[in-house]
């Protein structure tokens, strides 16, 4: 359907639409009129992603001049390619409207593409095979490097010399500027047929298609990391529209991207790579020396010196880069004491000498950056000035060796990443060496920590104020206003939209008890009392007996969910689960959870069912959908609080209490209630899904936890769906059960094209009812209470609400 905002015609490729989708694109469209950026909350399941796409790609059609690109940001890969299918599916609608409208443009003249690592995109018969992002990298540079196509230049049968080439990346070189993509939509899985149709690299073609692309998707950290934002980021205009989807966990991603770990192995690792460098850097001179010279040259006029760690397309490893200096530093000549090889080996090793020296501790140490770098000085005569261009200056003395293996010297490039971060950035940054991992405080393994405090260096000047438009969305982002103040920013927009419906397809419930009415919970004191385990275990068989198809289980940590199936099976309460549906297990290995999220599929497809066990803040619990039959209940096992005896997240804490105002348990109890909203909105995907969201903890009877669950949750718990106890949770959820089991339409929650114009003339008419108003009391010289943009909403809600009852 053709939808008005304003003045904007919305093309919505579906004949019905939600009312919360309206209103969704309503404040969507509001938030890029006025160039500002935006805070949405929408409920699980009704259809977030084609409302942004939607609204965003008919701004772009109508104002093809001043509009710019669509960079939509997923954490996953598989969230990359629903919104790309999705998209694929609403461009196709468009041109169908176009066309019928006689339209000159009929819409399909954009490129939109999805953009990965090279593991995603490869299509070379044996780099392709290889299991480790890492070494996918390692070896396309192996094949592509602009000094081994130079040496192939000098054979007339490269292969014979010893010499291997990647063909399609040949190809596309060959190409140049013919190497375009024609204008569509296009997934990873197209732009690998469209590289092995056209013999071109669908690597390095998505690279060069940045530039043009109207639609970007890619990963978050493609715009967040500065050792990557930069070169996939620099076609990027003021103008673009920049969306983080599922966002709930921004602040932590922002936070990740500018730590660094080093322990003993990463010493050990460095070291070693040290001494090939310096092996390198003698064989180069005796067969190679111009190479070196031109090198030295280069890096006397400065980094921004195209050549310099950023030589060309081919040499520049998204994976593998260097973190973004401010453009003064850029400007700058590299220091004169490591501008040649063998001065930038030994200046590094004394660095070495001196970070393993630090490491070697038998108490915990916390220190500030400046700290460090002045008794870094004092004992090496470093200067911080120096360590700023580390990081740059390895990246360059790699390609001039024409290091190949480049995987195996990871080692040394977090030793540098790490002197450039602690030489440039200083506020919001701790030190933290430990002697022990915290996991194992029986083994000596020290371990320093660089660590961030303040998420909003990673994002509020180089996206906040680089883009005009920043959207954060997500169907678990409250309290909203947390996220203004972690990430210091001003939404122009910031709302929780509601969910409408008619019958209830989601059911809270608090358990707080088991049928011996003992509580539960997680809490430390409580979680290894074996009459809580058995409760929870007993819950577990109960659910299993009456719960149809697939249940989902969420526990605190891997730790706790190991202890406590142990003693499940202690208590032959596995057998008796076992009986009524299958057991899945997630693991930290990817492989193997992935195997076991298949079979439980089966399982639930077979008719058997089946249980599923995984954790909280885990890989199923972010970025896995359990539709339909896959998830007719949740069940959160405690409060997924964080480890607080971490040293990092109490240094971040006190960070956040004197900078920000914001209070430890404030903090905590949000973090704790994001994740576990994260948890139990896995089980409703769409209005016509339906399932149990089981909250079993007697914590979370408290209204300070409950209230700052997401409020499309929250206001579905009445007080006779908290403080339950076994028996009586089971008798709800069997009742509600077959409540659900009743025929049922949506249609009563779908407005037509008819519904949503009658919404529109109403809107509009009581927009300017209110702004006469507003303008009245103003001119009365009276305080003006009412915001007519925030008044539009309610009176629309409440006059769609009497329709309805008529």
């Amino acid at each position: 359907m053709k939808i008005q905002i304003d003045d904007l015609i919305v093309y919505f490729p579906y004949e019905f639409i939600y009312k919360e989708q309206y209103e969704y694109m309503t404040e969507l469209y509001r938030g890029i009129k006025s160039k500002g950026h935006c805070l949405l909350e929408m409920p699980c399941g009704t259809g977030k992603t084609v409302c942004l796409l939607s609204l965003i790609t008919s701004y772009q059609y109508a104002n093809p001049e001043t509009a710019g690109k669509l960079v939509y940001c997923t954490r996953t890969v598989t969230e990359m390619e629903k919104v790309l299918a999705e998209l694929k599916a609403l461009i196709k609608y468009r041109k169908g409207v176009l066309e019928e409208d006689n339209a000159a443009n009929n819409g399909t003249n954009l490129v939109a593409i999805g953009l990965s690592s090279r593991k995603n995109l490869c299509i070379h018969p044996t780099v392709s095979l290889e299991y480790e992002g890492s070494k996918v990298d390692s070896n396309c540079r192996n094949l592509t490097a602009s000094w081994i196509r130079d040496q192939a230049q000098a054979f007339p049968n490269p292969k014979e010399a010893g010499i291997e080439l990647c063909d399609y990346f040949e190809e596309f070189e060959k190409s140049g500027i013919q190497s375009i993509l024609p204008d569509g939509v296009y997934t990873l899985l197209d732009l690998k047929a469209f590289g092995k149709q056209y013999g071109w690299c669908p690597y390095f073609l998505a690279r060069r298609a940045v530039e043009y692309a109207n639609i970007v998707v890619y990963n978050y950290s493609y715009m967040l990391d500065p050792k990557i934002a930069p070169l996939v980021g620099k076609a990027l205009s003021k103008n673009s529209i920049v969306v983080f989807d599922e966002a709930h966990n921004i602040d932590n991603v922002c936070i990740e991207v500018l730590s660094v770990n080093i322990n003993n192995h990463v010493i050990k690792s460095a070291q070693n790579n040290l001494k090939k460098l310096e092996e390198k850097i003698n064989t180069m001179k005796r067969s190679n020396a111009d190479r070196l010279k031109q090198e030295y040259n280069r890096l006397v006029t400065g980094l921004a010196t195209p050549g310099v760690g950023q030589q060309n397309l081919v040499n520049t490893d998204l994976n593998n880069t260097v973190p973004v200096l401010p453009q003064d530093i850029m400007n700058e000549a590299v220091p004169g004491n490591i501008r040649k090889g063998e001065h930038f080996t030994s200046f590094l090793r004394r660095f070495i000498d001196f970070v393993r020296l630090r490491l070697n501790v038998d108490k915990v140490i916390q220190e500030r950056p400046e700290t460090f770098l002045s008794s870094l000085s004092s004992k090496t005569s470093i200067e911080q000035k120096t360590l700023q261009f580390c990081a740059e200056r390895m990246n360059s003395l790699l390609n001039t060796l024409e290091v190949r293996d480049i995987h195996e010297f990871n080692a040394i490039k977090v030793i540098t990443d790490f002197a450039t971060l602690v030489g440039t950035y200083e506020n919001g940054f701790t030190i933290i060496i430990e002697p022990h991992d915290e996991r194992t405080p029986a083994i000596h393994e020290p371990v320093l920590q660089f660590s961030c405090m303040d998420a909003s260096i990673a994002i509020s000047k180089p996206v906040f104020e680089r883009f005009d438009t920043v959207i954060l969305t997500s169907g678990t982002l409250s309290p909203l206003d947390k996220y203004s103040k972690l990430l210091q920013f001003t939404p122009v927009v910031s709302r929780s939209l509601p969910m409408s419906l008619t019958r209830d397809c989601i059911c809270p419930l608090v358990l707080t008890r088991g049928s011996d009415q003992v509580a539960v919970s997680t809490k430390y004191q409580m979680r290894g009392d074996p009459a809580v385990v058995r409760n929870y275990g007993s819950l577990l068989v109960e659910l299993s007996k009456y719960v149809p198809d697939g249940i989902i289980c969420f526990f605190t940590s891997y730790q706790y969910m190991e202890d406590i199936v142990t003693i499940w099976n202690q208590m032959n309460l596995l057998d008796q689960i076992t009986q009524n549906k299958l057991i899945f297990i997630e693991t930290p290995n990817t492989a193997e959870t992935s195997i076991a999220l298949t079979n439980y599929r089966k399982a639930c497809d077979s008719g058997r069912g089946a249980v599923f066990l995984s954790i909280a803040r885990g890989k199923v619990a972010e970025g896995v959908d359990f539709d339909g039959h896959y998830g007719r209940a949740v069940v959160m096992f405690g409060i997924p609080f964080v480890n607080t005896e971490s040293k990092i997240l109490k240094a971040r804490l006190e960070y956040l209490k004197k900078n920000y105002s914001i209070q430890e348990g404030d903090f905590l109890t949000f973090d704790a209630l994001r994740h576990a909203s994260q948890c139990i909105g896995r089980v409703i995907r769409n209005k016509s899904d339906y399932g149990l969201m089981i909250l079993a903890d007697k914590r979370y009877n408290q209204p300070d936890k409950r209230n700052k669950l997401p409020e499309w949750i929250a206001k579905r718990i009445t007080q006779t769906q908290l403080n339950l106890s076994t028996d009586t949770l089971i008798g709800l959820c069997r009742q509600y059960l077959k409540d659900m089991a009743q025929p049922w339409s949506a249609k009563q929650l779908l407005l037509s094209q008819a519904d949503v114009e009658k919404l529109a003339q109403r809107n509009n008419k009581l927009k300017e009812q209110q702004r006469s108003e507003y303008e009245a009391a103003l001119l009365n010289g009276s305080q003006a209470q009412i915001d007519p943009m925030d008044e539009d909403i309610r009176n629309a809600e409440e006059a769609m609400q009497e329709d309805a009852n008529d």
